[in-house]
Order: structure tokens, then sequence, then C-alpha cells
């Protein structure tokens, strides 16, 4: 796209970047009129749509070679690495070609279901043989397959069934012997012991079904538009859920997540038919994406010929199609993508997001029909405007070939993709799942808790892997101390509020970074980069605890409790009001009013002297203590924290490769720097906060688990005074907080772990061991150990 930039006249480039909304038909079509009649544009377009020039058709011959590297690595019992590459040929095969004598498919899915028997994936194993004999009724060798699954399942009634299918199937001699032999040893297994399982279809998420708490839509003079409550709401209730009106994966997670539920893809994930692109976790996701499957409904017509009675009704309820209904609604997000086309790869996510936007308005009858989205475009930088000129006439070029009619090149349908584009800039949300490293799965191999060296202290963190619109949602404006909390469960927008809230209050989530977690400049230019607004929120235009101590020295006189700030952070602090946040009088918020109450008597502690007059800033200069006026040297002040910033993160990096050990040094280097960062920070600066996690993971790593959870318990404190209690940010760290005290066998764990329900539980209701799974296991390990009285 830069080539195409800078081939752009000077004149009509001036215009663009000068542009309002309204010149938007006028602009768009100035470029396109110079676009058509360039070389460069229409060869660059022809890259992006030809499926003979796209790196996303399939292709027998790479399939192939795929699959004989899966059977070479099969054959030297390398059974992950030969599912890994049946699976890659699985994503480039073409649905009907054939090799020896069989659909490629049907082969590949039946080579991966050995795979995955060998390495005890029974599970996985069994949908691909299902998959295999939708597609091929007949394959012997699939049945024969599914009935060892199927034995290996304890499921003998299924399995005598798949070998006796298999049997009749089967054209060779010496293949019947093997079966008839297996058959024996099967139904003399099944008199001692036989069960009977259903097939099954995919798991759902269970979407709580509490009725859901009733809001409005206001308008206030700052934010505009926003939710509000038309009744009292307690905490943890459910407020909105929502599907999106269309969502994308992100290109980073192709490879790794369903491209429709964007859940973590299982091993036997399923492509696309058409192109090289999708990935779906099962056809039932590649289905309600709008995509074709493989799988045919297979009549008895295709099969009586062989088969007859309780056998024929079998194989029918076998390769039946009862969990992909037709009926089903269907979403279109990939069809205008496919057949190998290459711009759904190349063209930036929320340029390839807004094409299914359009799409979606076309098949609905409403390609006119404007979202009613905010979008900043009058304050774009004038760079990024010509740029949403350039891709919105490249987007409707790509699409020409599924949309001609209706996507028609002319201003109208530029500027509608170019307002498109920066609605889905500001009003899109990414779609977050939880990485939990090794914490998923805590067990070692012994079945026991975490040992110590296991990365039982790393952080929890969230993963964006997915981008979609919520029409709904969108409404719910930003604060820096949000009121309600976001999460998602598949594609689904789920809406919490995480304190009391009274009729009439703004519902509020945070679009980025919240109080505690990064400074007041930080936050203002994070939020006017990313959606062109000053946040006038209360955490942004009152005096709070967490803003003055999250980067702040400590006051250099003996015995003063006060804060020092440096130049940056005294100006910003006088952009706010100077007095303190109040709470109403009301009985049922009569816990958050003590909280209010406690911190800000933390904040006149600290710095007193800010409240000397009613309405300005005290007249006192950077590094001066505002609780006492007594000056510090702020350049030394830095330069000690700067060092210990650098043995710190010489530390962390050596936790993680395990290089920690007695007598190296590090540790000791480190302690004494901690010591450095104690006499210079505020005892509640973020960077004691990290550094004594940062301990605690090293002394964890080297197995002196009382030291690790003495530092990160201490950690926790800290953070405690910069989130406030019963923050999500704390329910993290008492993961690894719980793991340690578990490893360790100190009783403590069952308190940590109850204070951490409680804060997931407020988060995220009946979800909570859903989104943390590790929740659910160290719940289970302290099942019958003591609970606190009030548990």
């Amino acid at each position: 796209m830069e080539k195409l930039k800078s081939i752009i006249p000077f004149e009509i480039k001036r215009k663009i970047e000068q542009s309002s909304i309204k010149d938007l038909p006028s602009t768009s079509s100035s470029l396109h009129d110079f676009l058509a009649k360039s070389p460069l544009f229409h060869s660059m377009v022809e890259d992006l749509t030809n499926p003979e020039l796209g790196f996303c058709d399939k292709n027998k011959e790479a399939a192939l070679e795929l699959k004989n590297k899966g059977n070479a690595c099969f054959s030297s019992s390398d059974y992950s690495s030969a599912a890994r590459f049946y699976s890659q040929a699985l994503r480039v095969a073409p649905v009907d070609v054939v090799d020896k004598g069989n659909k490629l498919v049907a082969t590949l899915y039946v080579n991966r279901a050995s795979s995955f028997h060998k390495m005890s994936l029974f599970e996985e194993s069994l949908r691909d043989c299902n998959r295999v004999l939708s597609i091929s009724p007949k394959y012997a060798k699939a049945w024969y397959r599914r009935g060892k699954v199927n034995t290996s399942l304890l499921n003998y009634e299924d399995a005598i069934c798949d070998l006796k299918v298999a049997l009749d199937f089967e054209g060779t001699s010496s293949g019947k012997r093997q079966i008839q032999n297996d058959l024996k040893l099967m139904e003399s297994q099944s008199k001692t012991e036989s069960t009977f399982q259903e097939l099954s279809g995919k798991d759902q998420l269970v979407i709580d079904e509490l009725p859901q708490a009733k809001l409005q839509c206001v308008s206030t003079p700052i934010k505009g538009r926003g939710r509000a409550s038309l009744f009292d709401i307690p905490p943890a209730s459910l407020v909105h859920q929502e599907e999106p009106y269309a969502a994308i994966i992100l290109k980073n997670f192709r490879d790794t997540h369903c491209h429709f539920c964007f859940n973590e893809l299982p091993a036997d994930n399923v492509p696309c038919t058409s192109c090289s692109i999708p990935l779906y976790c099962s056809e039932l996701c590649q289905l309600q994406a709008g995509g074709l499957i493989s799988r045919k409904c297979v009549t008895s017509k295709a099969i009586d010929d062989i088969l007859s009675g309780e056998l024929l009704k079998y194989v029918l309820k076998v390769t039946a199609e009862s969990d992909l209904d037709p009926s089903r609604e269907c979403i279109t997000e990939h069809g205008h993508e496919c057949c190998g086309v290459n711009w759904p790869v190349v063209l930036p996510t929320q340029v390839v997001l807004a094409g299914r936007i359009l799409v979606k308005l076309v098949e609905l009858k409403e390609n006119l029909k404007d979202l009613d989205l905010s979008h900043n475009y009058v304050h774009l930088p004038p760079e990024s405007k010509v740029e949403l000129h350039v891709y919105s006439i490249v987007l409707i070029y790509c699409m020409q070939s599924s949309y001609k009619s209706e996507l028609e090149l002319h201003g109208a349908t530029f500027a509608k993709v170019i307002v498109l584009i920066s609605q889905i800039k500001i009003n899109s949300m990414a779609i977050v799942r939880m990485k939990y490293a090794d914490m998923y799965n805590p067990l070692n191999q012994s079945g026991n808790a975490p040992l110590p060296g296991d990365t039982m202290t790393n952080n929890l963190e969230q993963v964006r892997v997915g981008q979609a619109i919520y029409l709904s949602g969108s409404l719910f404006n930003h604060s820096c101390v949000p009121n309600v909390h976001a999460y998602f469960t598949s594609r689904t927008l789920l809406i919490r509020t995480t304190e009391f809230v009274l009729p009439g209050c703004p519902l509020e989530l945070s679009y980025g970074p919240q109080v505690g977690q990064w400074d007041y400049s930080n936050r203002q230019r994070f939020l006017q980069d990313n959606y062109s607004f000053k946040c006038e929120c209360s955490g942004c235009t009152k005096v709070n605890l967490p803003d003055l101590v999250l980067n702040a020295f400590r006051c250099a006189k003996l015995n003063c409790s006060g804060v020092v700030l440096d130049d940056c952070m005294v100006e910003h602090q006088k952009h706010k009001f100077c007095h303190l946040q109040e709470t109403p009088e009301i009985h049922s918020m009569e816990h958050q009013r003590e909280v209010d109450k406690l911190m800000n008597d933390e904040v006149k502690n600290i710095a007193g002297l800010m409240f000397g007059h009613s309405n300005y800033f005290p007249d006192i200069q950077s590094g001066c203590c505002l609780k006492c006026g007594y000056a510090s040297d702020l350049k030394s002040l830095h330069a000690t924290v700067d060092e210990a910033d650098l043995i710190f993160q010489s530390l962390k990096g050596a936790a993680v490769s395990n290089e920690v050990y007695a007598g190296n040094g590090i540790l000791s280097n480190a302690l004494s720097s901690l010591n450095d960062l104690k006499s210079t920070l505020h005892s509640y600066n973020k960077k004691l906060a990290e550094a004594e996690d940062i301990l605690a993971e090293a002394f964890c790593s080297v197995g002196e688990m009382q030291q690790a959870i003495d530092h990160c318990i201490i950690s926790i404190q800290i953070l405690k005074k910069l989130y406030g209690p019963g923050h999500i940010a704390l329910g993290n760290e008492l993961v690894k907080l719980s793991s340690l005290q578990l490893a360790l066998g100190d009783t403590a764990a069952a308190d940590t772990v109850y204070e951490m329900d409680n804060i997931f539980s407020n988060y995220y209701g009946n979800h909570a061991e859903l989104m943390f799974p590790y929740l659910r296991y160290l719940k289970r390990e302290l099942a019958d150990g003591v609970w606190p009285a009030n548990a």
C-alpha cells in the first residue's frame, strides 16, 4: 500500500488530508479516478484477487507431500509429528481429489485418527473417524479404526458394530481375517464388561439464564450516549449479553484458535473445504461461519447393497448430521473471502472486518444503512485519512467478484467504507482469552501439586485473539475506574457489574488501562491515540491514591510518610480537581463508602499540602514532599531506580530460563537492590510490587517456597493499595500465592483461595471456573481441608 500512497498526486493527497465527512464522496471519487488509470493499482488488485496467483488455494501436490511426511513419521512412531503433518495436509487438500482409490481428505482423516489413537487421544480419534465416514461411508479402514477407538473407550457394543461393518466393507481376504480375529476378541471382552454410549455433539458453553438488569440509553454532556441502570443493581449481576454483529480472528492466532468461536483449536481441527485460510474446532463452527462442510447426508441407497437390518440402521446413525442442523442460523463471514484469493490474508484485520460488515448489510438488504456507531474520522492524522481512502477502494475492488451489483465503484460506496473502518477503529472490542502457562494444567506427572521450580508464579495474561463489533455493547462508555466488567465466552460478550450500581448511574467499562495499572498521563495518551477523547472520569478529574503513588518517590525526611513527585507527575496532578471522591450516603453502599474513606484518609496522610486550598493545586515544586515540603534530589533518585531496574530485569530473565541457583550472586544482588528501592520509592510504588513478584518467582525456582510466599504477599499488599480490595488484578496475583502455599502445604491456602474465588465470582459470575480452570483445581484440592468460617 505504501507504493500506492507514494504515487498519489499532491493535490489529491492534500484534499484528502484536509477532508471532513461531507467531503468523502468527492475525495474518494477523485482518488478512484486516478487509481483506475494506474497500472500499479490494477496489478496489485490482480495479485490480491486472482486465485491462480494466490497462496491460499488448495493444492493436491502439496497435500500429498505432507501426507507422505506424515506417513514417514507414523512409521517411525513419531505420532505427534505425523498428526501435525496430516493436519497441514488437510488444510490444503482439495475435497474431490482421489488418491489410491479413496478420497484424499478421507485418507488424511483416517491417518490422523490412527495417530491420535496411538497418542491416546481417543475422543479426537473418534471424531476424525466420524468425519471420514460422513465423506466415505464404505471406507472399511475407517470403520475398523473406529472400532479400535471405541474399544479403548470401553464402548464395546459400538466397537462390535463397527468391526462388523468393517468386515462387510473390507475387500481383501487378509483384511477380513484380521477383523474377524479382532471381532472374536472383542465379543469375549464384551461378555465381562460392556458399556454403551450415545454419540454426542459438541459441548456447548452454558450462559446463565438469570434475568438481566434493565438498562436505558442516556445522553451525558461529557460522554454522549451511554448505558445506565433503571434500578438498583447488586455486584456480579449480568447486565448485558450479546452476539457480535461481525467478528474476525487476529492474524497471529489463525493457526492456534478457531476462526469462528475463537477458542483454542483442538488437535482434530477442521479446515475450510475451499481454501487454506480458516481452521475450526468443529464442523459446527464451520457451518455457523457460513462455510461449506465435507459431510453429506448418507442415505440407505448408498449402502443397502451391502448392509441391511440393524447394521444398516447403525451406519445411518453414525453418519447422521445430528449436530449440523441445516436450519441453524449461520453467519456469513468467510464465503466472499474464500477460493484462494489473497486479500483476506494481506489486508489489515480492520479492513477485512469492514468487508464482513458490508457483506452482512448486503445480505440483510440493508447495504445503504449506516451503523449507528460513532467514529473519529475528523480527528485522524492526515496520513491515516489517505490510508483509509486507499484501503476503501482496494477493498471494494477485492469484493467485486462476489458483490459487483451491490457494491458499485463510486464515491458513495468508498465513503461508506471509510466511515465504517473509522467506526471499527474506536467501536470494535478485542475478544480475549486467558493464557494460563503451566497453571492451566497444574498437576505434574505424578499427580501431585506443582513442585518447586514449576512456573507457578508466571502471570496470567489476557491474550487478544479476535476483533468484533457489538452494536449495543459499544454504547457502554469508558471509565478508568469502571463499575462493570466485560468478558467473552466463545463469541458472546457478557458484561457484569463489579460493584453496587444505583438507579440512573452510568454503567462504564474500561477501554484500556485503569487507575492503578497506568498513571494519569499514560492513560490519557492511550485514550487520545486510540479513541480520540480526553477522559474526564472520576479517576482522571479527582485526586486519588493510585495516581499519586504509582510512580512516586518517598520523602527523604526521616519518619515522613509523604509522597514526592517528579516534574511530569506534578504537572498532571495540577489538572485534577483538589477534592476527594464523594460517595452517596446510602446504606447499601456502606462497604464501598468505608473503602473510599480509608483511601481518602491515606491521600491526606501522604499529600496533605494538596488540601490547603479549596480548588487549586498549591504551588509546590517537583521533588518536594507533598506532606512536609522537604526537597529531594530527583536526579539521584532516578539513577538509583534505573540501576535497580537493570538488576531485576536480569533476575527475571534468569528465573524464566532456570538459571537462578544458590551461589551465583543474582539473588543477593537483587535483594540488595530491593533495599535500595525501598529507601527510594514510595512504599506503594508499583515498581516495588513488580520487584517483589520477580523475587517470588526466583525463590520459587530454587525451591525456597517460604521466601517466595513472603515476597508474593508483599507484592499483593502493594497492589491492594493501588487497585483497592476485590479488584480482578488481585485475583490473578492470588492464583500465584495459592499455588505456592499449596505446594508448601500452608494452611493459609484455604483463605487465599476463598478470597480469590470471591473476586473471580464477582467479575465472572457462574463462569468463574470456566474462565479460570485452575480455580476449580484449587478448590478440589482444598475440598477436604479447612475453609474459613464465613465461607
